[in-house]
């Protein structure tokens, strides 16, 4: 029948069409949610009771105590299993979070110097750049200059440039070489080393941790 707002030869949609589109995003579709008129049904011990009108199904899954799940909706028909969907969403949960918890992060450190910094707090800058590295983080090393200190440029890229060279003996390559950005001197480095597992939630990834300024 060609509803008033219809043109002759056009058609409308079977509602379950919509509802698949919006649940597209949302995980496959459970229960009540599934409207079509038959499905390819599957046990979940993996017994195939073959296609069968949904009516069936759902009487099926109502003596089993299972939930109906869409696990393939552009099959012909569509396959559904028999699932207990709450244990279902329980273990891909944790399986999610399993792979969180063991996912490499990768964080990005900033350790900052001055033109005229002093040995023992250039050792100590060292110590801080080397700790990161052996977590297979990488550093941001930036020179600033302030005031007079801008004469100097030259001689502090000369100075830059050395104290990097000490970095990469410890483990590390140039990834962003030394440039001039307005009154600062920025280098970014990268370890060679393999980082260690750690926990995604503990600290965010890239994010920028700054050693202690001069």
């Amino acid at each position: 029948m060609i509803k008033d707002n219809q043109s002759p030869g056009s058609f409308q949609r079977p509602s379950f069409d919509r509802d698949r589109q919006s649940n597209k995003n949302q995980g496959p579709r459970v229960n009540e949610q599934i409207r079509i008129p038959e499905c390819r049904l599957l046990g979940d011990d993996g017994h195939q009771y073959g296609v069968v009108s949904m009516a069936e199904a759902r009487r099926i899954s109502d003596e089993a105590g299972l939930d109906l799940v869409e696990v393939s909706p552009t099959a012909q028909p569509p396959v559904v299993k028999l699932i207990d969907f709450g244990k279902y969403k329980y273990e891909l949960q944790k399986k999610a979070q399993e792979a969180k918890k063991k996912q490499i992060v990768i964080q990005l450190k900033e350790v900052q110097l001055r033109p005229n910094i002093e040995q023992g707090d250039l050792d100590t800058k060292l110590n801080h750049c080397r700790k990161f590295l052996d977590q297979g983080d990488k550093i941001k090393i930036s020179m600033q200059f302030r005031g007079r200190e801008m004469s100097y440029r030259d001689a502090g890229m000369e100075k830059f440039k050395a104290i990097i060279g000490q970095i990469v003996e410890m483990g590390a390559v140039i990834e962003s070489e030394p440039k001039m950005m307005g009154n600062r001197i920025i280098a970014i480095l990268a370890s060679t080393k393999k980082p260690p597992v750690k926990k995604a939630e503990d600290k965010p990834a890239a994010s920028e941790q700054k050693a202690k300024k001069d």
